[in-house]
């Protein structure tokens, strides 16, 4: 029930606002998402915090680090292609079988680590397999995001609900490893992800989809090859202006943006002289600033202006990066922590949102697997890269190279934005997606 105040003539009801960051919720099905996956997440992000402090426990290698993140990730950038074509595909029971799969990688990793026999190997092959699971799991959570909500107005809602509660777990999920990993070690992070999957499981078993687009519309797409189909998602996304730019601009922010944090194990202990604990804290700076941007966005009525937005993102976070390069101060590097988390976030969610508002929905799996490429595909070969970097030239001096890059992508949407917008405001205004 909406909660209306009366304040007499001409004023506006003071808890309009409230409601409508929230309307997404309005929607059963998307109720049981955000509670099965707001604790599925804290957990994922305990796991995050937790092997980068185990890698860097067993090696004390910048270069590894990045080794490490990018085997997890690059079987998902060559996999999504394939991946978006089988989500379109296969029904709602292969996201269930993703989770179920992670909750096994994590005990499995849990019961190696508990175990003190875990060795580098052992973490990269494990994170190969979740790189496997993400390739099919990420397109069929985007895409199926739309399914879960109602009325079509309320998907960028959805998507900025979605932003800020993977961030209020990234917020929480470090600050809750870093204790944990200084008290009793990595393996209980794993373990406490490991089963926390089997409430997103418990949730998707609950939903109640209507089986609208499974009938002829399925067989359609399922009459074409794999590769024909797979052709047909890369022409949409190449030849329509709008899509390519952001995933452009979202792929150089994936390559330049995110490899910072992988290098943040190297900060906390060399450059600030700290543990894991400190480690802890600046993931939770960066979770800070990731929710403001996921809060500021459930705010906003309508995808209008979200470019500009995208522009700001990455000019953001490229400042933000270079000054924490810079950074010796504990406090200051937090700080900073906070306006690369907003600035990484916005970009992500951002691009996110555009995408989801503009696809045609016989093509979305196809084309979110499009976006799990330029996350999963830039930031695996950014990690590597900023591995092999920083064991050269040393962690502050790339991140600081980092930061320049993402300024220069800035300005380069910069330059595209304008025709940009001339492209999506009339494709806005016919699917009803303007401001009341």
């Amino acid at each position: 029930m909406r909660l209306v105040w009366k304040l007499g003539a001409g004023k506006r009801p003071r808890f309009r606002a409230v409601s409508h960051a929230w309307r997404a919720l309005k929607s059963p099905n998307f109720r049981l998402y955000f509670a099965g996956q707001s604790i599925s997440l804290l957990g994922t992000w305990m796991t995050r915090l937790a092997t980068s402090w185990l890698v860097y426990r067993l090696t004390h290698s910048a270069l590894l680090l990045g080794v490490v993140s990018f085997a997890g990730q690059i079987v998902s950038f060559l996999l999504a292609p394939f991946a978006g074509v089988w989500v379109e595909r296969l029904p709602r029971r292969l996201l269930i079988w993703t989770q179920v799969a992670s909750a096994v990688q994590s005990l499995a990793l849990a019961a190696l680590t508990l175990a003190g026999v875990i060795t580098l190997k052992e973490i990269i092959a494990l994170a190969v397999l979740q790189g496997l699971i993400n390739a099919f799991d990420m397109p069929g959570r985007q895409s199926f995001l739309v399914r879960m909500v109602e009325d079509r107005a309320d998907l960028q809602n959805a998507i900025a609900i979605n932003s800020s509660m993977a961030n209020g777990a990234r917020l929480a999920g470090p600050a809750i490893a870093g204790v944990i990993v200084a008290a009793f070690g990595e393996g209980w992070c794993f373990l406490i992800d490991g089963i926390s999957y089997f409430a997103v499981i418990a949730s998707l078993l609950l939903m109640r989809i209507r089986p609208q687009g499974m009938g002829q519309e399925a067989r359609r797409r399922g009459a074409g090859g794999l590769f024909a189909q797979m052709r047909e998602g890369w022409d949409y996304v190449r030849a329509f202006l709008p899509i390519r730019t952001v995933l452009l601009l979202f792929a150089l922010v994936s390559l330049m943006g995110y490899p910072y944090l992988v290098l943040m194990p190297v900060f906390a202990a060399q450059v600030l002289h700290g543990n894991a604990t400190t480690l802890g804290w600046l993931s939770g700076a960066t979770g800070v600033g990731a929710l403001a941007s996921g809060i500021s966005l459930t705010l906003r009525k309508s995808v209008m202006g979200l470019t500009r937005m995208l522009q700001v993102a990455a000019a953001l976070l490229g400042v933000a990066l270079i000054l924490f390069g810079l950074s010796e101060s504990f406090w200051l590097s937090l700080g900073l922590m906070v306006v690369a988390g907003f600035g990484l976030m916005q970009s992500a969610a951002g691009a996110n949102t555009v995408v989801q508002s503009l696809v045609t929905e016989d093509k979305r799996a196809r084309v979110m697997s499009y976006y799990t490429m330029a996350f999963f595909g830039a930031a695996p070969l950014g990690s590597l890269m900023a591995g092999v970097v920083a064991s050269h030239i040393g962690a502050p001096d790339t991140v600081i190279i980092s930061g320049v890059l993402c300024l220069a992508g800035a300005l380069w949407f910069t330059t595209h934005r304008s025709g940009l917008n001339r492209m999506v405001q009339p494709i806005y205004r016919e699917m009803g997606l303007e401001p009341d």
